[in-house]
């Protein structure tokens, strides 16, 4: 029995409403109706998880998404966290996950993941890690294609929130189901999913009202836009990533220095 995700679905809806977000939602018919599958999705921003539900509730169904563990150590979102039985990742404890994920799908669950990992600043599909369609191949499930587009107008990396009224379109949608193709490799087989949503993320965007003015920031360079490109927003991603991996060490052989 479902304790906590109906309610939280609830207030989430209701917050939705209160901003004005109209959504768009296609292709949820392709989310199957009973058993696992991996759903894989972009991520253009921090509120994608509460978005990438609807299509699933139109199933009468939830998706169990993977995310870091921070968020589940949180005082206010942890215990929200388990109570929806998301899946904690553990830096540098993989292994762990993976299994739980597995181990969920093989129980007929539906697992989200992002395997870009972090938000594209770019807004265009950054590279793939090959964890979700291995995850599918070892349970045996299928693997549904799902792209979100305009939620990057709301709560984005490095752009000030817009919480209040803002009556933005936000389009999630979701592709036919696939299978793990035997004969070709983890990576072949996750660049054949992230082309299926290259498909859906271009009729999204050609569909999508026409932005101008300040919202440009919100439009991929390769569409006219002001973001920056994807080899810059990679170039800034790797020299984040490298800061705080070495904050991490510093902090690590401080606190070892002052226990010897």
């Amino acid at each position: 029995m479902e304790l906590v995700y109906p309610p939280v679905l609830a207030i989430a809806r209701s917050l939705f409403a209160a901003q004005g977000l109209k959504f768009t939602l296609v292709g949820s018919e392709n989310l199957p109706r009973t058993g696992g599958a991996v759903v894989l999705m972009n991520h253009l921003s921090y509120m994608d998880f509460t978005y990438a539900g609807f299509p699933a509730i139109k199933q009468r169904r939830v998706i169990r998404f993977m995310a870091k563990k921070e968020v589940f150590d949180h005082k206010i979102s942890g215990p929200l966290m388990r109570g929806m039985k998301h899946i904690a990742v553990e830096r540098g404890n993989g292994a762990q996950s993976y299994r739980d994920a597995v181990a969920a799908l093989k129980r007929g669950e539906l697992v989200g993941i992002f395997p870009e990992e972090t938000i594209s600043r770019s807004f265009e599909l950054k590279s793939f890690k090959t964890g979700g369609v291995r995850m599918a191949q070892e349970a045996g499930v299928p693997i549904v294609p799902m792209i979100l587009w305009g939620s990057q107008r709301v709560w984005t990396k490095g752009k000030p929130k817009r919480l209040g009224r803002t009556n933005t379109p936000i389009t999630v949608a979701v592709g036919e189901p696939m299978t793990y193709d035997e004969t070709l490799s983890p990576e072949e087989n996750t660049q054949r999913v992230k082309d299926a949503m290259q498909k859906l993320l271009d009729a999204a965007r050609a569909n999508y009202p026409t932005l101008s003015g300040a919202d440009l920031e919100f439009l991929p360079a390769s569409m006219g836009g002001t973001a920056p490109t994807l080899e810059e927003a990679e170039a800034d991603d790797a020299r984040i990533a490298a800061e705080r991996r070495r904050k991490r060490a510093e902090k690590a052989a401080a606190a070892s220095s002052s226990q010897g």
